[in-house]
């Protein structure tokens, strides 16, 4: 495979994503618009117009039969791709339980939205955290860059596990935001996808097989348990996989990335474009004398439990941050770390934040000041909320 090509150029979220579908020019792609993900599917239509791809783009009434088309297709033997956002994921959340109960390596690029009521259509991760528990694997991207890769990377694992992959990016923040970044060449992305076979597919009538049969109280049970059990093994496989991203691209990927964390006391935790204005603030508290650092979360679920804890191991005092409320409890990333901590016997000062809901913005100065909280013990048990007015 041929490596260290490096095409510079200057695109939106959005606009990346399309290209990454582009060059792995899926066998079908279900498409219908809604606010930030439309530049997704406007984008791959054109390609699609132009002659640039033979990809069969169906054009469906809602995202309830654009993720139910992605499931027949699919099924079918077809390798297979759509995009949404916010309202648009909420409807489809009855048929994210069929994909991925019936294994199905589907991928969706998804720009993170709020969900309504009240109408917003801004950024946050209420719509993706809604849908955290559908058996999905989920990877979150910073960036451009990030949300190109990861959209690549996502193809190559989903079929690799036989498992639907949401790769996420933050509404507007990243979808609409334009910045530079570093492009295979097709024939890069195609050798490092690969030809799509699968072992058993609807339209193999030499072996005839069900999807999604009746499963009753002697059999429903195993289902998910095997369910779960492939799960715990795509961590392992996610690696592999970036590894050989690395090795092509030189981007180094993993379930997360540190930033300064090695002799960092305070550690901030988030998903997300947050994660650029942080790292500015953490190099100028450094130039202070502050030892803050970062983990970006970009493996979501699987959660990587015992990996974290690794890494939050040498912090005293340790903020998460989160753009989704779960009404009544804590958020969950929040939830998931402090579930670790418990299981491994480790207590931590833990201060969960919630910030930027429908896309209100979070200023370097109110990082510093979760720092500086951190640092002086003004951390309490319960949630903070960031920028909200009396």
């Amino acid at each position: 495979m041929t490596t260290n090509y490096k095409k510079r150029i200057a695109l939106n979220g959005g606009a990346a994503a399309a290209e990454a579908l582009k060059q792995i020019e899926p066998d079908v792609m279900a498409v219908y618009p809604i606010t930030p993900q439309t530049t997704i599917i406007e984008t791959f239509a054109k390609f699609k117009a132009d002659g640039e791809v033979a990809t069969e783009v169906i054009e469906v009434e809602s995202e309830h039969s654009a993720m139910s088309a992605c499931v027949g297709s699919s099924a079918a033997g077809a390798r297979t791709v759509t995009a949404t956002s916010s309202q648009g994921l909420a409807l489809m959340n009855e048929i994210l339980y069929i994909a991925s109960g019936m294994r199905l390596p589907i991928l969706m690029v998804v720009s993170a939205r709020a969900l309504s009521a009240p109408l917003n259509i801004h950024g946050d991760h209420s719509d993706v955290m809604g849908a955290r528990d559908t058996g999905w694997i989920q990877i979150f991207s910073e960036n451009a860059q990030e949300i190109y890769d990861n959209t690549i990377i996502g193809m190559k694992l989903a079929e690799k596990v036989k498992l639907p992959v949401m790769a996420i990016m933050d509404g507007f923040n990243t979808s609409h935001c334009v910045e530079n970044l570093e492009m295979l060449t097709t024939e890069q992305v195609k050798e490092f996808v690969g030809e799509f076979a699968p072992e058993k597919y609807l339209l193999d009538i030499a072996n005839p097989v069900s999807f999604g049969p009746v499963a009753l109280q002697n059999s429903y049970f195993e289902f998910k348990v095997q369910q779960e059990q492939v799960m715990d093994k795509v961590a392992r496989e996610y690696l592999k996989i970036a590894k050989e991203f690395e090795k092509l691209t030189g981007r180094k990927k993993d379930f997360f990335e540190t930033y300064q964390t090695e002799d960092a006391q305070e550690i901030i935790v988030l998903a997300g474009s947050t994660a650029g204005t942080t790292k500015d603030v953490i190099d100028r508290m450094r130039k202070h004398g502050k030892k803050v650092g970062l983990i970006k979360m970009s493996l979501f679920r699987p959660f990587p439990r015992k990996e974290l804890l690794v890494a939050l191991k040498n912090a005293k005092s340790v903020a998460v941050m989160e753009r989704a409320i779960s009404p009544g409890t804590y958020p969950p990333i929040y939830q998931d770390i402090m579930t670790g901590l418990f299981q491994a016997g480790e207590t931590k000062n833990m201060q969960s934040i919630i910030y930027s809901l429908g896309g209100r913005d979070i200023f370097a100065k109110d990082i510093e000041k979760i720092f500086d909280d951190l640092q002086t013990g003004k951390i309490t048990k319960e949630i903070k909320y960031i920028g909200v007015s009396n």
